[in-house]
């Protein structure tokens, strides 16, 4: 039996690939036949040498891309070159999105059928530049995509033209271009209502997800969970895996805001499962997808579970794309709030801030001064350097922090308000960031109002027994405690927040360590013994619970799902028992 040549340096294949790139100028043209996978080889073996000169006038060419698209099974390593494109300054997402609005304009008068082609290439390329993170590329090519769609009458094209509401509105949400996803909201509810009254057999989940996503992101979370139930709902087997995996981030982040933790669990471990097995550990499908998981661990309190899944999306999207990218930030940003709230206790900020000042940097210099984006990212930023200033034995370098958490906090509050208004969540989250800063910089009458100001418009809006407005009160039970000597003020809202806190997360949360010691505060200061020997024990059950939690946790990775993949067409029955 003939074994294997020992010289062979390589396949004959890559030593192909190899030699036309070698002489590049002389085959470039007859590499523009090749089909999709070839091609993309070619390509990628450009970027791995170096010229990135050559590629770009390649992938600039929107012909030569839409090949490029076909390869499927390297998404990824195009994202990769892809990226290293527009780290050179080569706007190749900019120019193709122009080229193919051109694309549109220049078959504007000719026959439907031949639009369809134009049509699933907007799809391809949009979608693509979505998952890359270039958001205002993207919605170039859905806008124009729209109105390819939008030009025949027959009433099949429906379907089309509420797909393309879809992924505009998808991309809209994600850029928080609240105005223009307003207005796709409201066209798209239009389309569905003629659908139905024409009785086609369209799948409403997907735009569903997208209605929930637009309330998410606005911090609207009865609507966000009224229309992510109402996307499980319509679920069946039809739906491509991407858009199961999407609709079931969305439908679990509105769960999470309604602290429906259980629901939320089922949905994004079905989510990250399906979207490792599917798309592969690689690829950026399941990064985002971790993203989600994680936000859901973190605000169930599984502090270390979230450090760790953010960390590994943080990991792929790094791997994958490198460089200035939005997705990267945000990625950063993720990882340094749950950081930050992993180390509280400790005191150990360097790795949060180091994540932060990366993720800040990055949208700073691909944002307007004023997107909503920032206001997220200042935000951690200033609790983080609020943090720092305390620890800090240095009065003059305390006060250079405080005043630069101040000018974070300040301006973030800024943009949400320009943004949402002065009643919405966030801005009420804003005030009472402030009136965490102020109670330290002990400006304490300032203080006292901006937490009055969050509690009053977070129970407003979410009603006077939600986490927020926990959170608010123990923050303003602190200050009376602490500074203003208010005791008895303090003790109400001090048992206030406990109530909520027990009633969400149970006797194990974190969070009652600082409410129980605060409570023990105010009644050792009073002389109440019985009290005091109380909290003593609640605090000792406490401890004992969490250390039991946290032992518990430590022996399985978050990122080990080993559960059964439930089929679409009984997610919604397996979902509405978790209520």
């Amino acid at each position: 039996m003939a074994r294997p040549l020992a010289w062979m340096p390589d396949s004959l294949y890559n030593y192909s690939i190899s030699s036309v790139v070698n002489c590049y100028a002389a085959y470039k043209k007859d590499v523009r036949t090749f089909n999709g996978s070839i091609i993309f080889d070619v390509y990628y073996k450009l970027y791995k040498d170096g010229l990135l000169f050559q590629l770009e006038k390649e992938f600039e060419d929107l012909n030569v891309f839409e090949k490029v698209l076909n390869a499927n099974d390297k998404r990824y390593l195009l994202h990769t070159c892809f990226q290293a494109l527009m780290d050179h300054g080569y706007q190749t997402a900019f120019k193709l999105a122009k080229a193919y609005r051109k694309k549109c304009m220049d078959i504007f008068e000719r026959s439907f059928p031949e639009k369809e082609k134009v049509i699933a290439l907007g799809f391809s390329l949009g979608r693509f530049l979505t998952d890359a993170g270039w958001f205002p590329e993207s919605e170039i090519v859905f806008t124009s995509c729209l109105i390819l769609c939008q030009m025949n009458n027959a009433p099949d094209a429906l379907a089309l033209i509420l797909e393309c509401y879809k992924r505009l509105l998808r991309v809209r949400n994600i850029y928080c271009r609240f105005k223009e996803a307003g207005q796709i909201f409201k066209d798209a509810q239009t389309c569905i209502l003629q659908i139905k009254n024409l009785q086609l057999n369209v799948n409403l989940a997907g735009i569903y997800s997208e209605f929930a996503s637009f309330y998410f992101i606005q911090s609207n979370h009865k609507e966000a969970y009224r229309w992510g139930d109402k996307a499980i709902s319509e679920l069946n087997s039809s739906l491509p895996s991407r858009d199961l995996v999407n609709i079931l981030r969305i439908a679990s982040k509105s769960c999470v805001v309604k602290k429906q933790f259980k629901q939320a669990e089922f949905l994004i471990k079905q989510a990250t499962r399906r979207a490792r097995e599917k798309f592969g550990e690689h690829s950026l499908i399941y990064a985002d997808t971790l993203l989600d998981f994680g936000y859901y661990l973190l605000q169930a309190d599984c502090v270390g579970h979230a450090v760790e899944v953010y960390q590994k999306a943080l990991d792929i999207h790094i791997e994958v794309l490198g460089g200035k990218n939005l997705l990267i930030a945000i990625a950063y940003e993720d990882l340094a709030y749950a950081t930050y709230v992993y180390e509280y206790s400790s005191g150990r900020f360097k790795a949060a801030r180091d994540h932060i000042r990366k993720a800040l940097s990055i949208k700073e210099s691909l944002l307007p001064k004023d997107h909503f984006l920032l206001p997220s990212a200042k935000r951690v930023h200033a609790l983080i350097v609020e943090e720092i200033a305390i620890d800090s034995h240095d009065s003059d370098f305390q006060d250079k922090l405080f005043s630069e958490a101040e000018d974070l906090h300040k301006s973030a509050l800024h943009i949400t308000m320009q943004c949402l208004g002065e009643m919405n969540v966030q801005t009420g989250k804003h005030y009472g960031n402030l009136g965490r800063l102020y109670q330290s910089m002990r400006h304490f009458s300032e203080a006292r109002r901006m937490h009055l100001k969050a509690i009053a418009i977070k129970q407003e809006i979410l009603g006077p027994n939600d986490y927020e407005v926990g959170i608010s009160m123990g923050h303003l039970a602190s200050l009376y405690n602490y500074d203003l000597g208010l005791y008895e003020e303090a003790i109400t809202l001090y048992k206030k927040t406990i109530e909520i806190g027990l009633k969400q997360f149970g006797k194990g949360y974190s969070g009652l360590e600082y409410e129980y010691r605060g409570l023990l505060s105010v009644y050792s200061t009073l002389g109440d013994s019985a009290n005091v020997a109380k909290l003593h024990s609640d605090l000792q059950d406490w401890k004992l619970l969490r250390d039991q939690t946290l032992d518990k946790a430590s022996k399985t990775s978050p990122l080990n799902i080993d559960l059964e993949l439930v089929s679409p067409d009984k997610m919604y029955e397996r979902f509405a028992h978790l209520v």
